[in-house]
C-alpha cells in the first residue's frame, strides 16, 4: 500500500503519517525502486494502533511507551486487543445515546434544569428535592453543591455516576432529611463573610459530617487532596472552605 491508500484505509490523512514518522512512532517502510513506500498490513495495525491511542487522549510520548511494550508481539494479538478496543467504544457510544435521547425527550418536555443536561438519575433527584424544598428561601451554597453535582455527573463513569446519585439519594430521603441538608446550607451560608476562626465554622463543619452517611464517607476515603477538591475549596469562603475541610476530616476521621 501506498501513503495515501494506508492513511484512507486507517481514517487518517497522509500528513499524520508522515507526522507519526517523523515523531518515531511508526517505522518507515521498505521503499519501492520507484522511491514509492510500500506499507504492509502491520504497518496498518500499527498505524491503527496510534490512531486509537491517541483518540483515548494519551500524548505522543505516551504512545511511544506503549508501542514499545507492543515490540515483538503475535499480530493476531496486537488485532484482537484493537478489536476489544473498538468493542469497548461502541458499547460508551451506544450508552451515550441512550443518554441523548433521555435528555433530548427531557428539553422537548421543557424538563432540563438550569445545570442540564443531566443524567436522567440526578434529574429525577434534583426534582424531588426542589419539590420538597419548594417555596423555601434561596440558598447559594446548594445552588453551589447542585453546580458540583452536575460537574461530577458530567465527568463520572457510568457505574460511578450512580453510586453517586444513589449516595445523594440516600442522603435525602427519610423523614426531615432534606430540611437537615438545607440546615447545613444555611449555615454555611452564614460563613459566607466570617474569619476562618468563627465558631461558626465548627458547628457547620460538625452538621455538615453528621449528616453523611457512613457509606458515602466511606467513598471519600479514595477522594484525594488537590485537583477538584482544591477547585472545590477555591469557590469557598476562606470560612467556608474550612467548616467543609473540618466536615470532611471529621467523616473520614468516623469510617477509617
Amino acid at each position: 500500500m501506498r501513503i495515501g491508500e494506508i492513511a484512507a484505509l486507517v481514517g487518517v490523512t497522509p500528513r499524520a503519517v508522515r507526522h507519526y514518522h517523523h515523531q518515531g512512532l511508526l517505522p518507515e517502510p521498505v521503499r519501492q525502486a520507484n522511491g514509492y513506500r510500500d506499507y504492509s498490513v502491520r504497518d496498518a495495525v500499527l498505524l491503527a494502533r496510534i490512531r486509537r491511542l491517541t483518540e483515548l487522549g494519551l500524548g505522543l510520548d505516551e504512545v511511544r511507551d506503549v508501542i514499545a511494550d507492543d515490540a515483538g508481539r503475535e499480530l493476531v494479538e496486537v488485532l484482537k486487543e484493537l478489536d476489544e478496543d473498538l468493542a469497548r467504544q461502541q458499547e460508551q457510544l451506544g450508552e451515550r445515546r441512550q443518554r441523548l435521547g433521555i435528555l433530548l425527550e427531557q428539553a422537548r418536555g421543557g424538563r432540563v434544569t438550569a445545570e442540564g443536561p443531566l443524567s436522567p438519575e440526578l434529574s429525577a433527584l434534583f426534582e424531588n428535592v426542589d419539590e420538597a424544598m419548594a417555596g423555601r428561601p434561596a440558598s447559594a451554597m446548594a445552588a453551589k453543591d447542585r453546580q458540583i453535582l452536575a460537574l461530577l455527573d458530567t465527568v463520572t463513569p457510568g457505574d460511578g455516576r450512580e453510586q453517586l446519585v444513589g449516595a445523594m439519594r440516600r442522603l435525602t430521603e427519610g423523614p426531615e432529611a432534606v430540611e437537615r441538608v438545607y440546615e447545613v446550607y444555611a449555615l454555611l451560608d452564614a460563613l459566607a463573610a466570617a474569619a476562618p476562626d468563627d465558631p461558626g465554622v465548627e458547628r457547620a463543619a460538625q452538621a455538615l459530617a453528621a449528616i453523611m452517611p457512613d457509606e458515602v464517607a466511606a467513598g471519600m476515603t479514595h477522594v484525594p487532596e488537590g485537583g477538584f477538591m482544591d477547585a472545590l475549596y477555591a469557590d469557598f469562603s476562606a470560612a467556608q472552605a474550612a467548616a467543609v475541610r473540618r466536615g470532611l476530616h471529621l467523616v473520614l476521621a468516623r469510617v477509617r
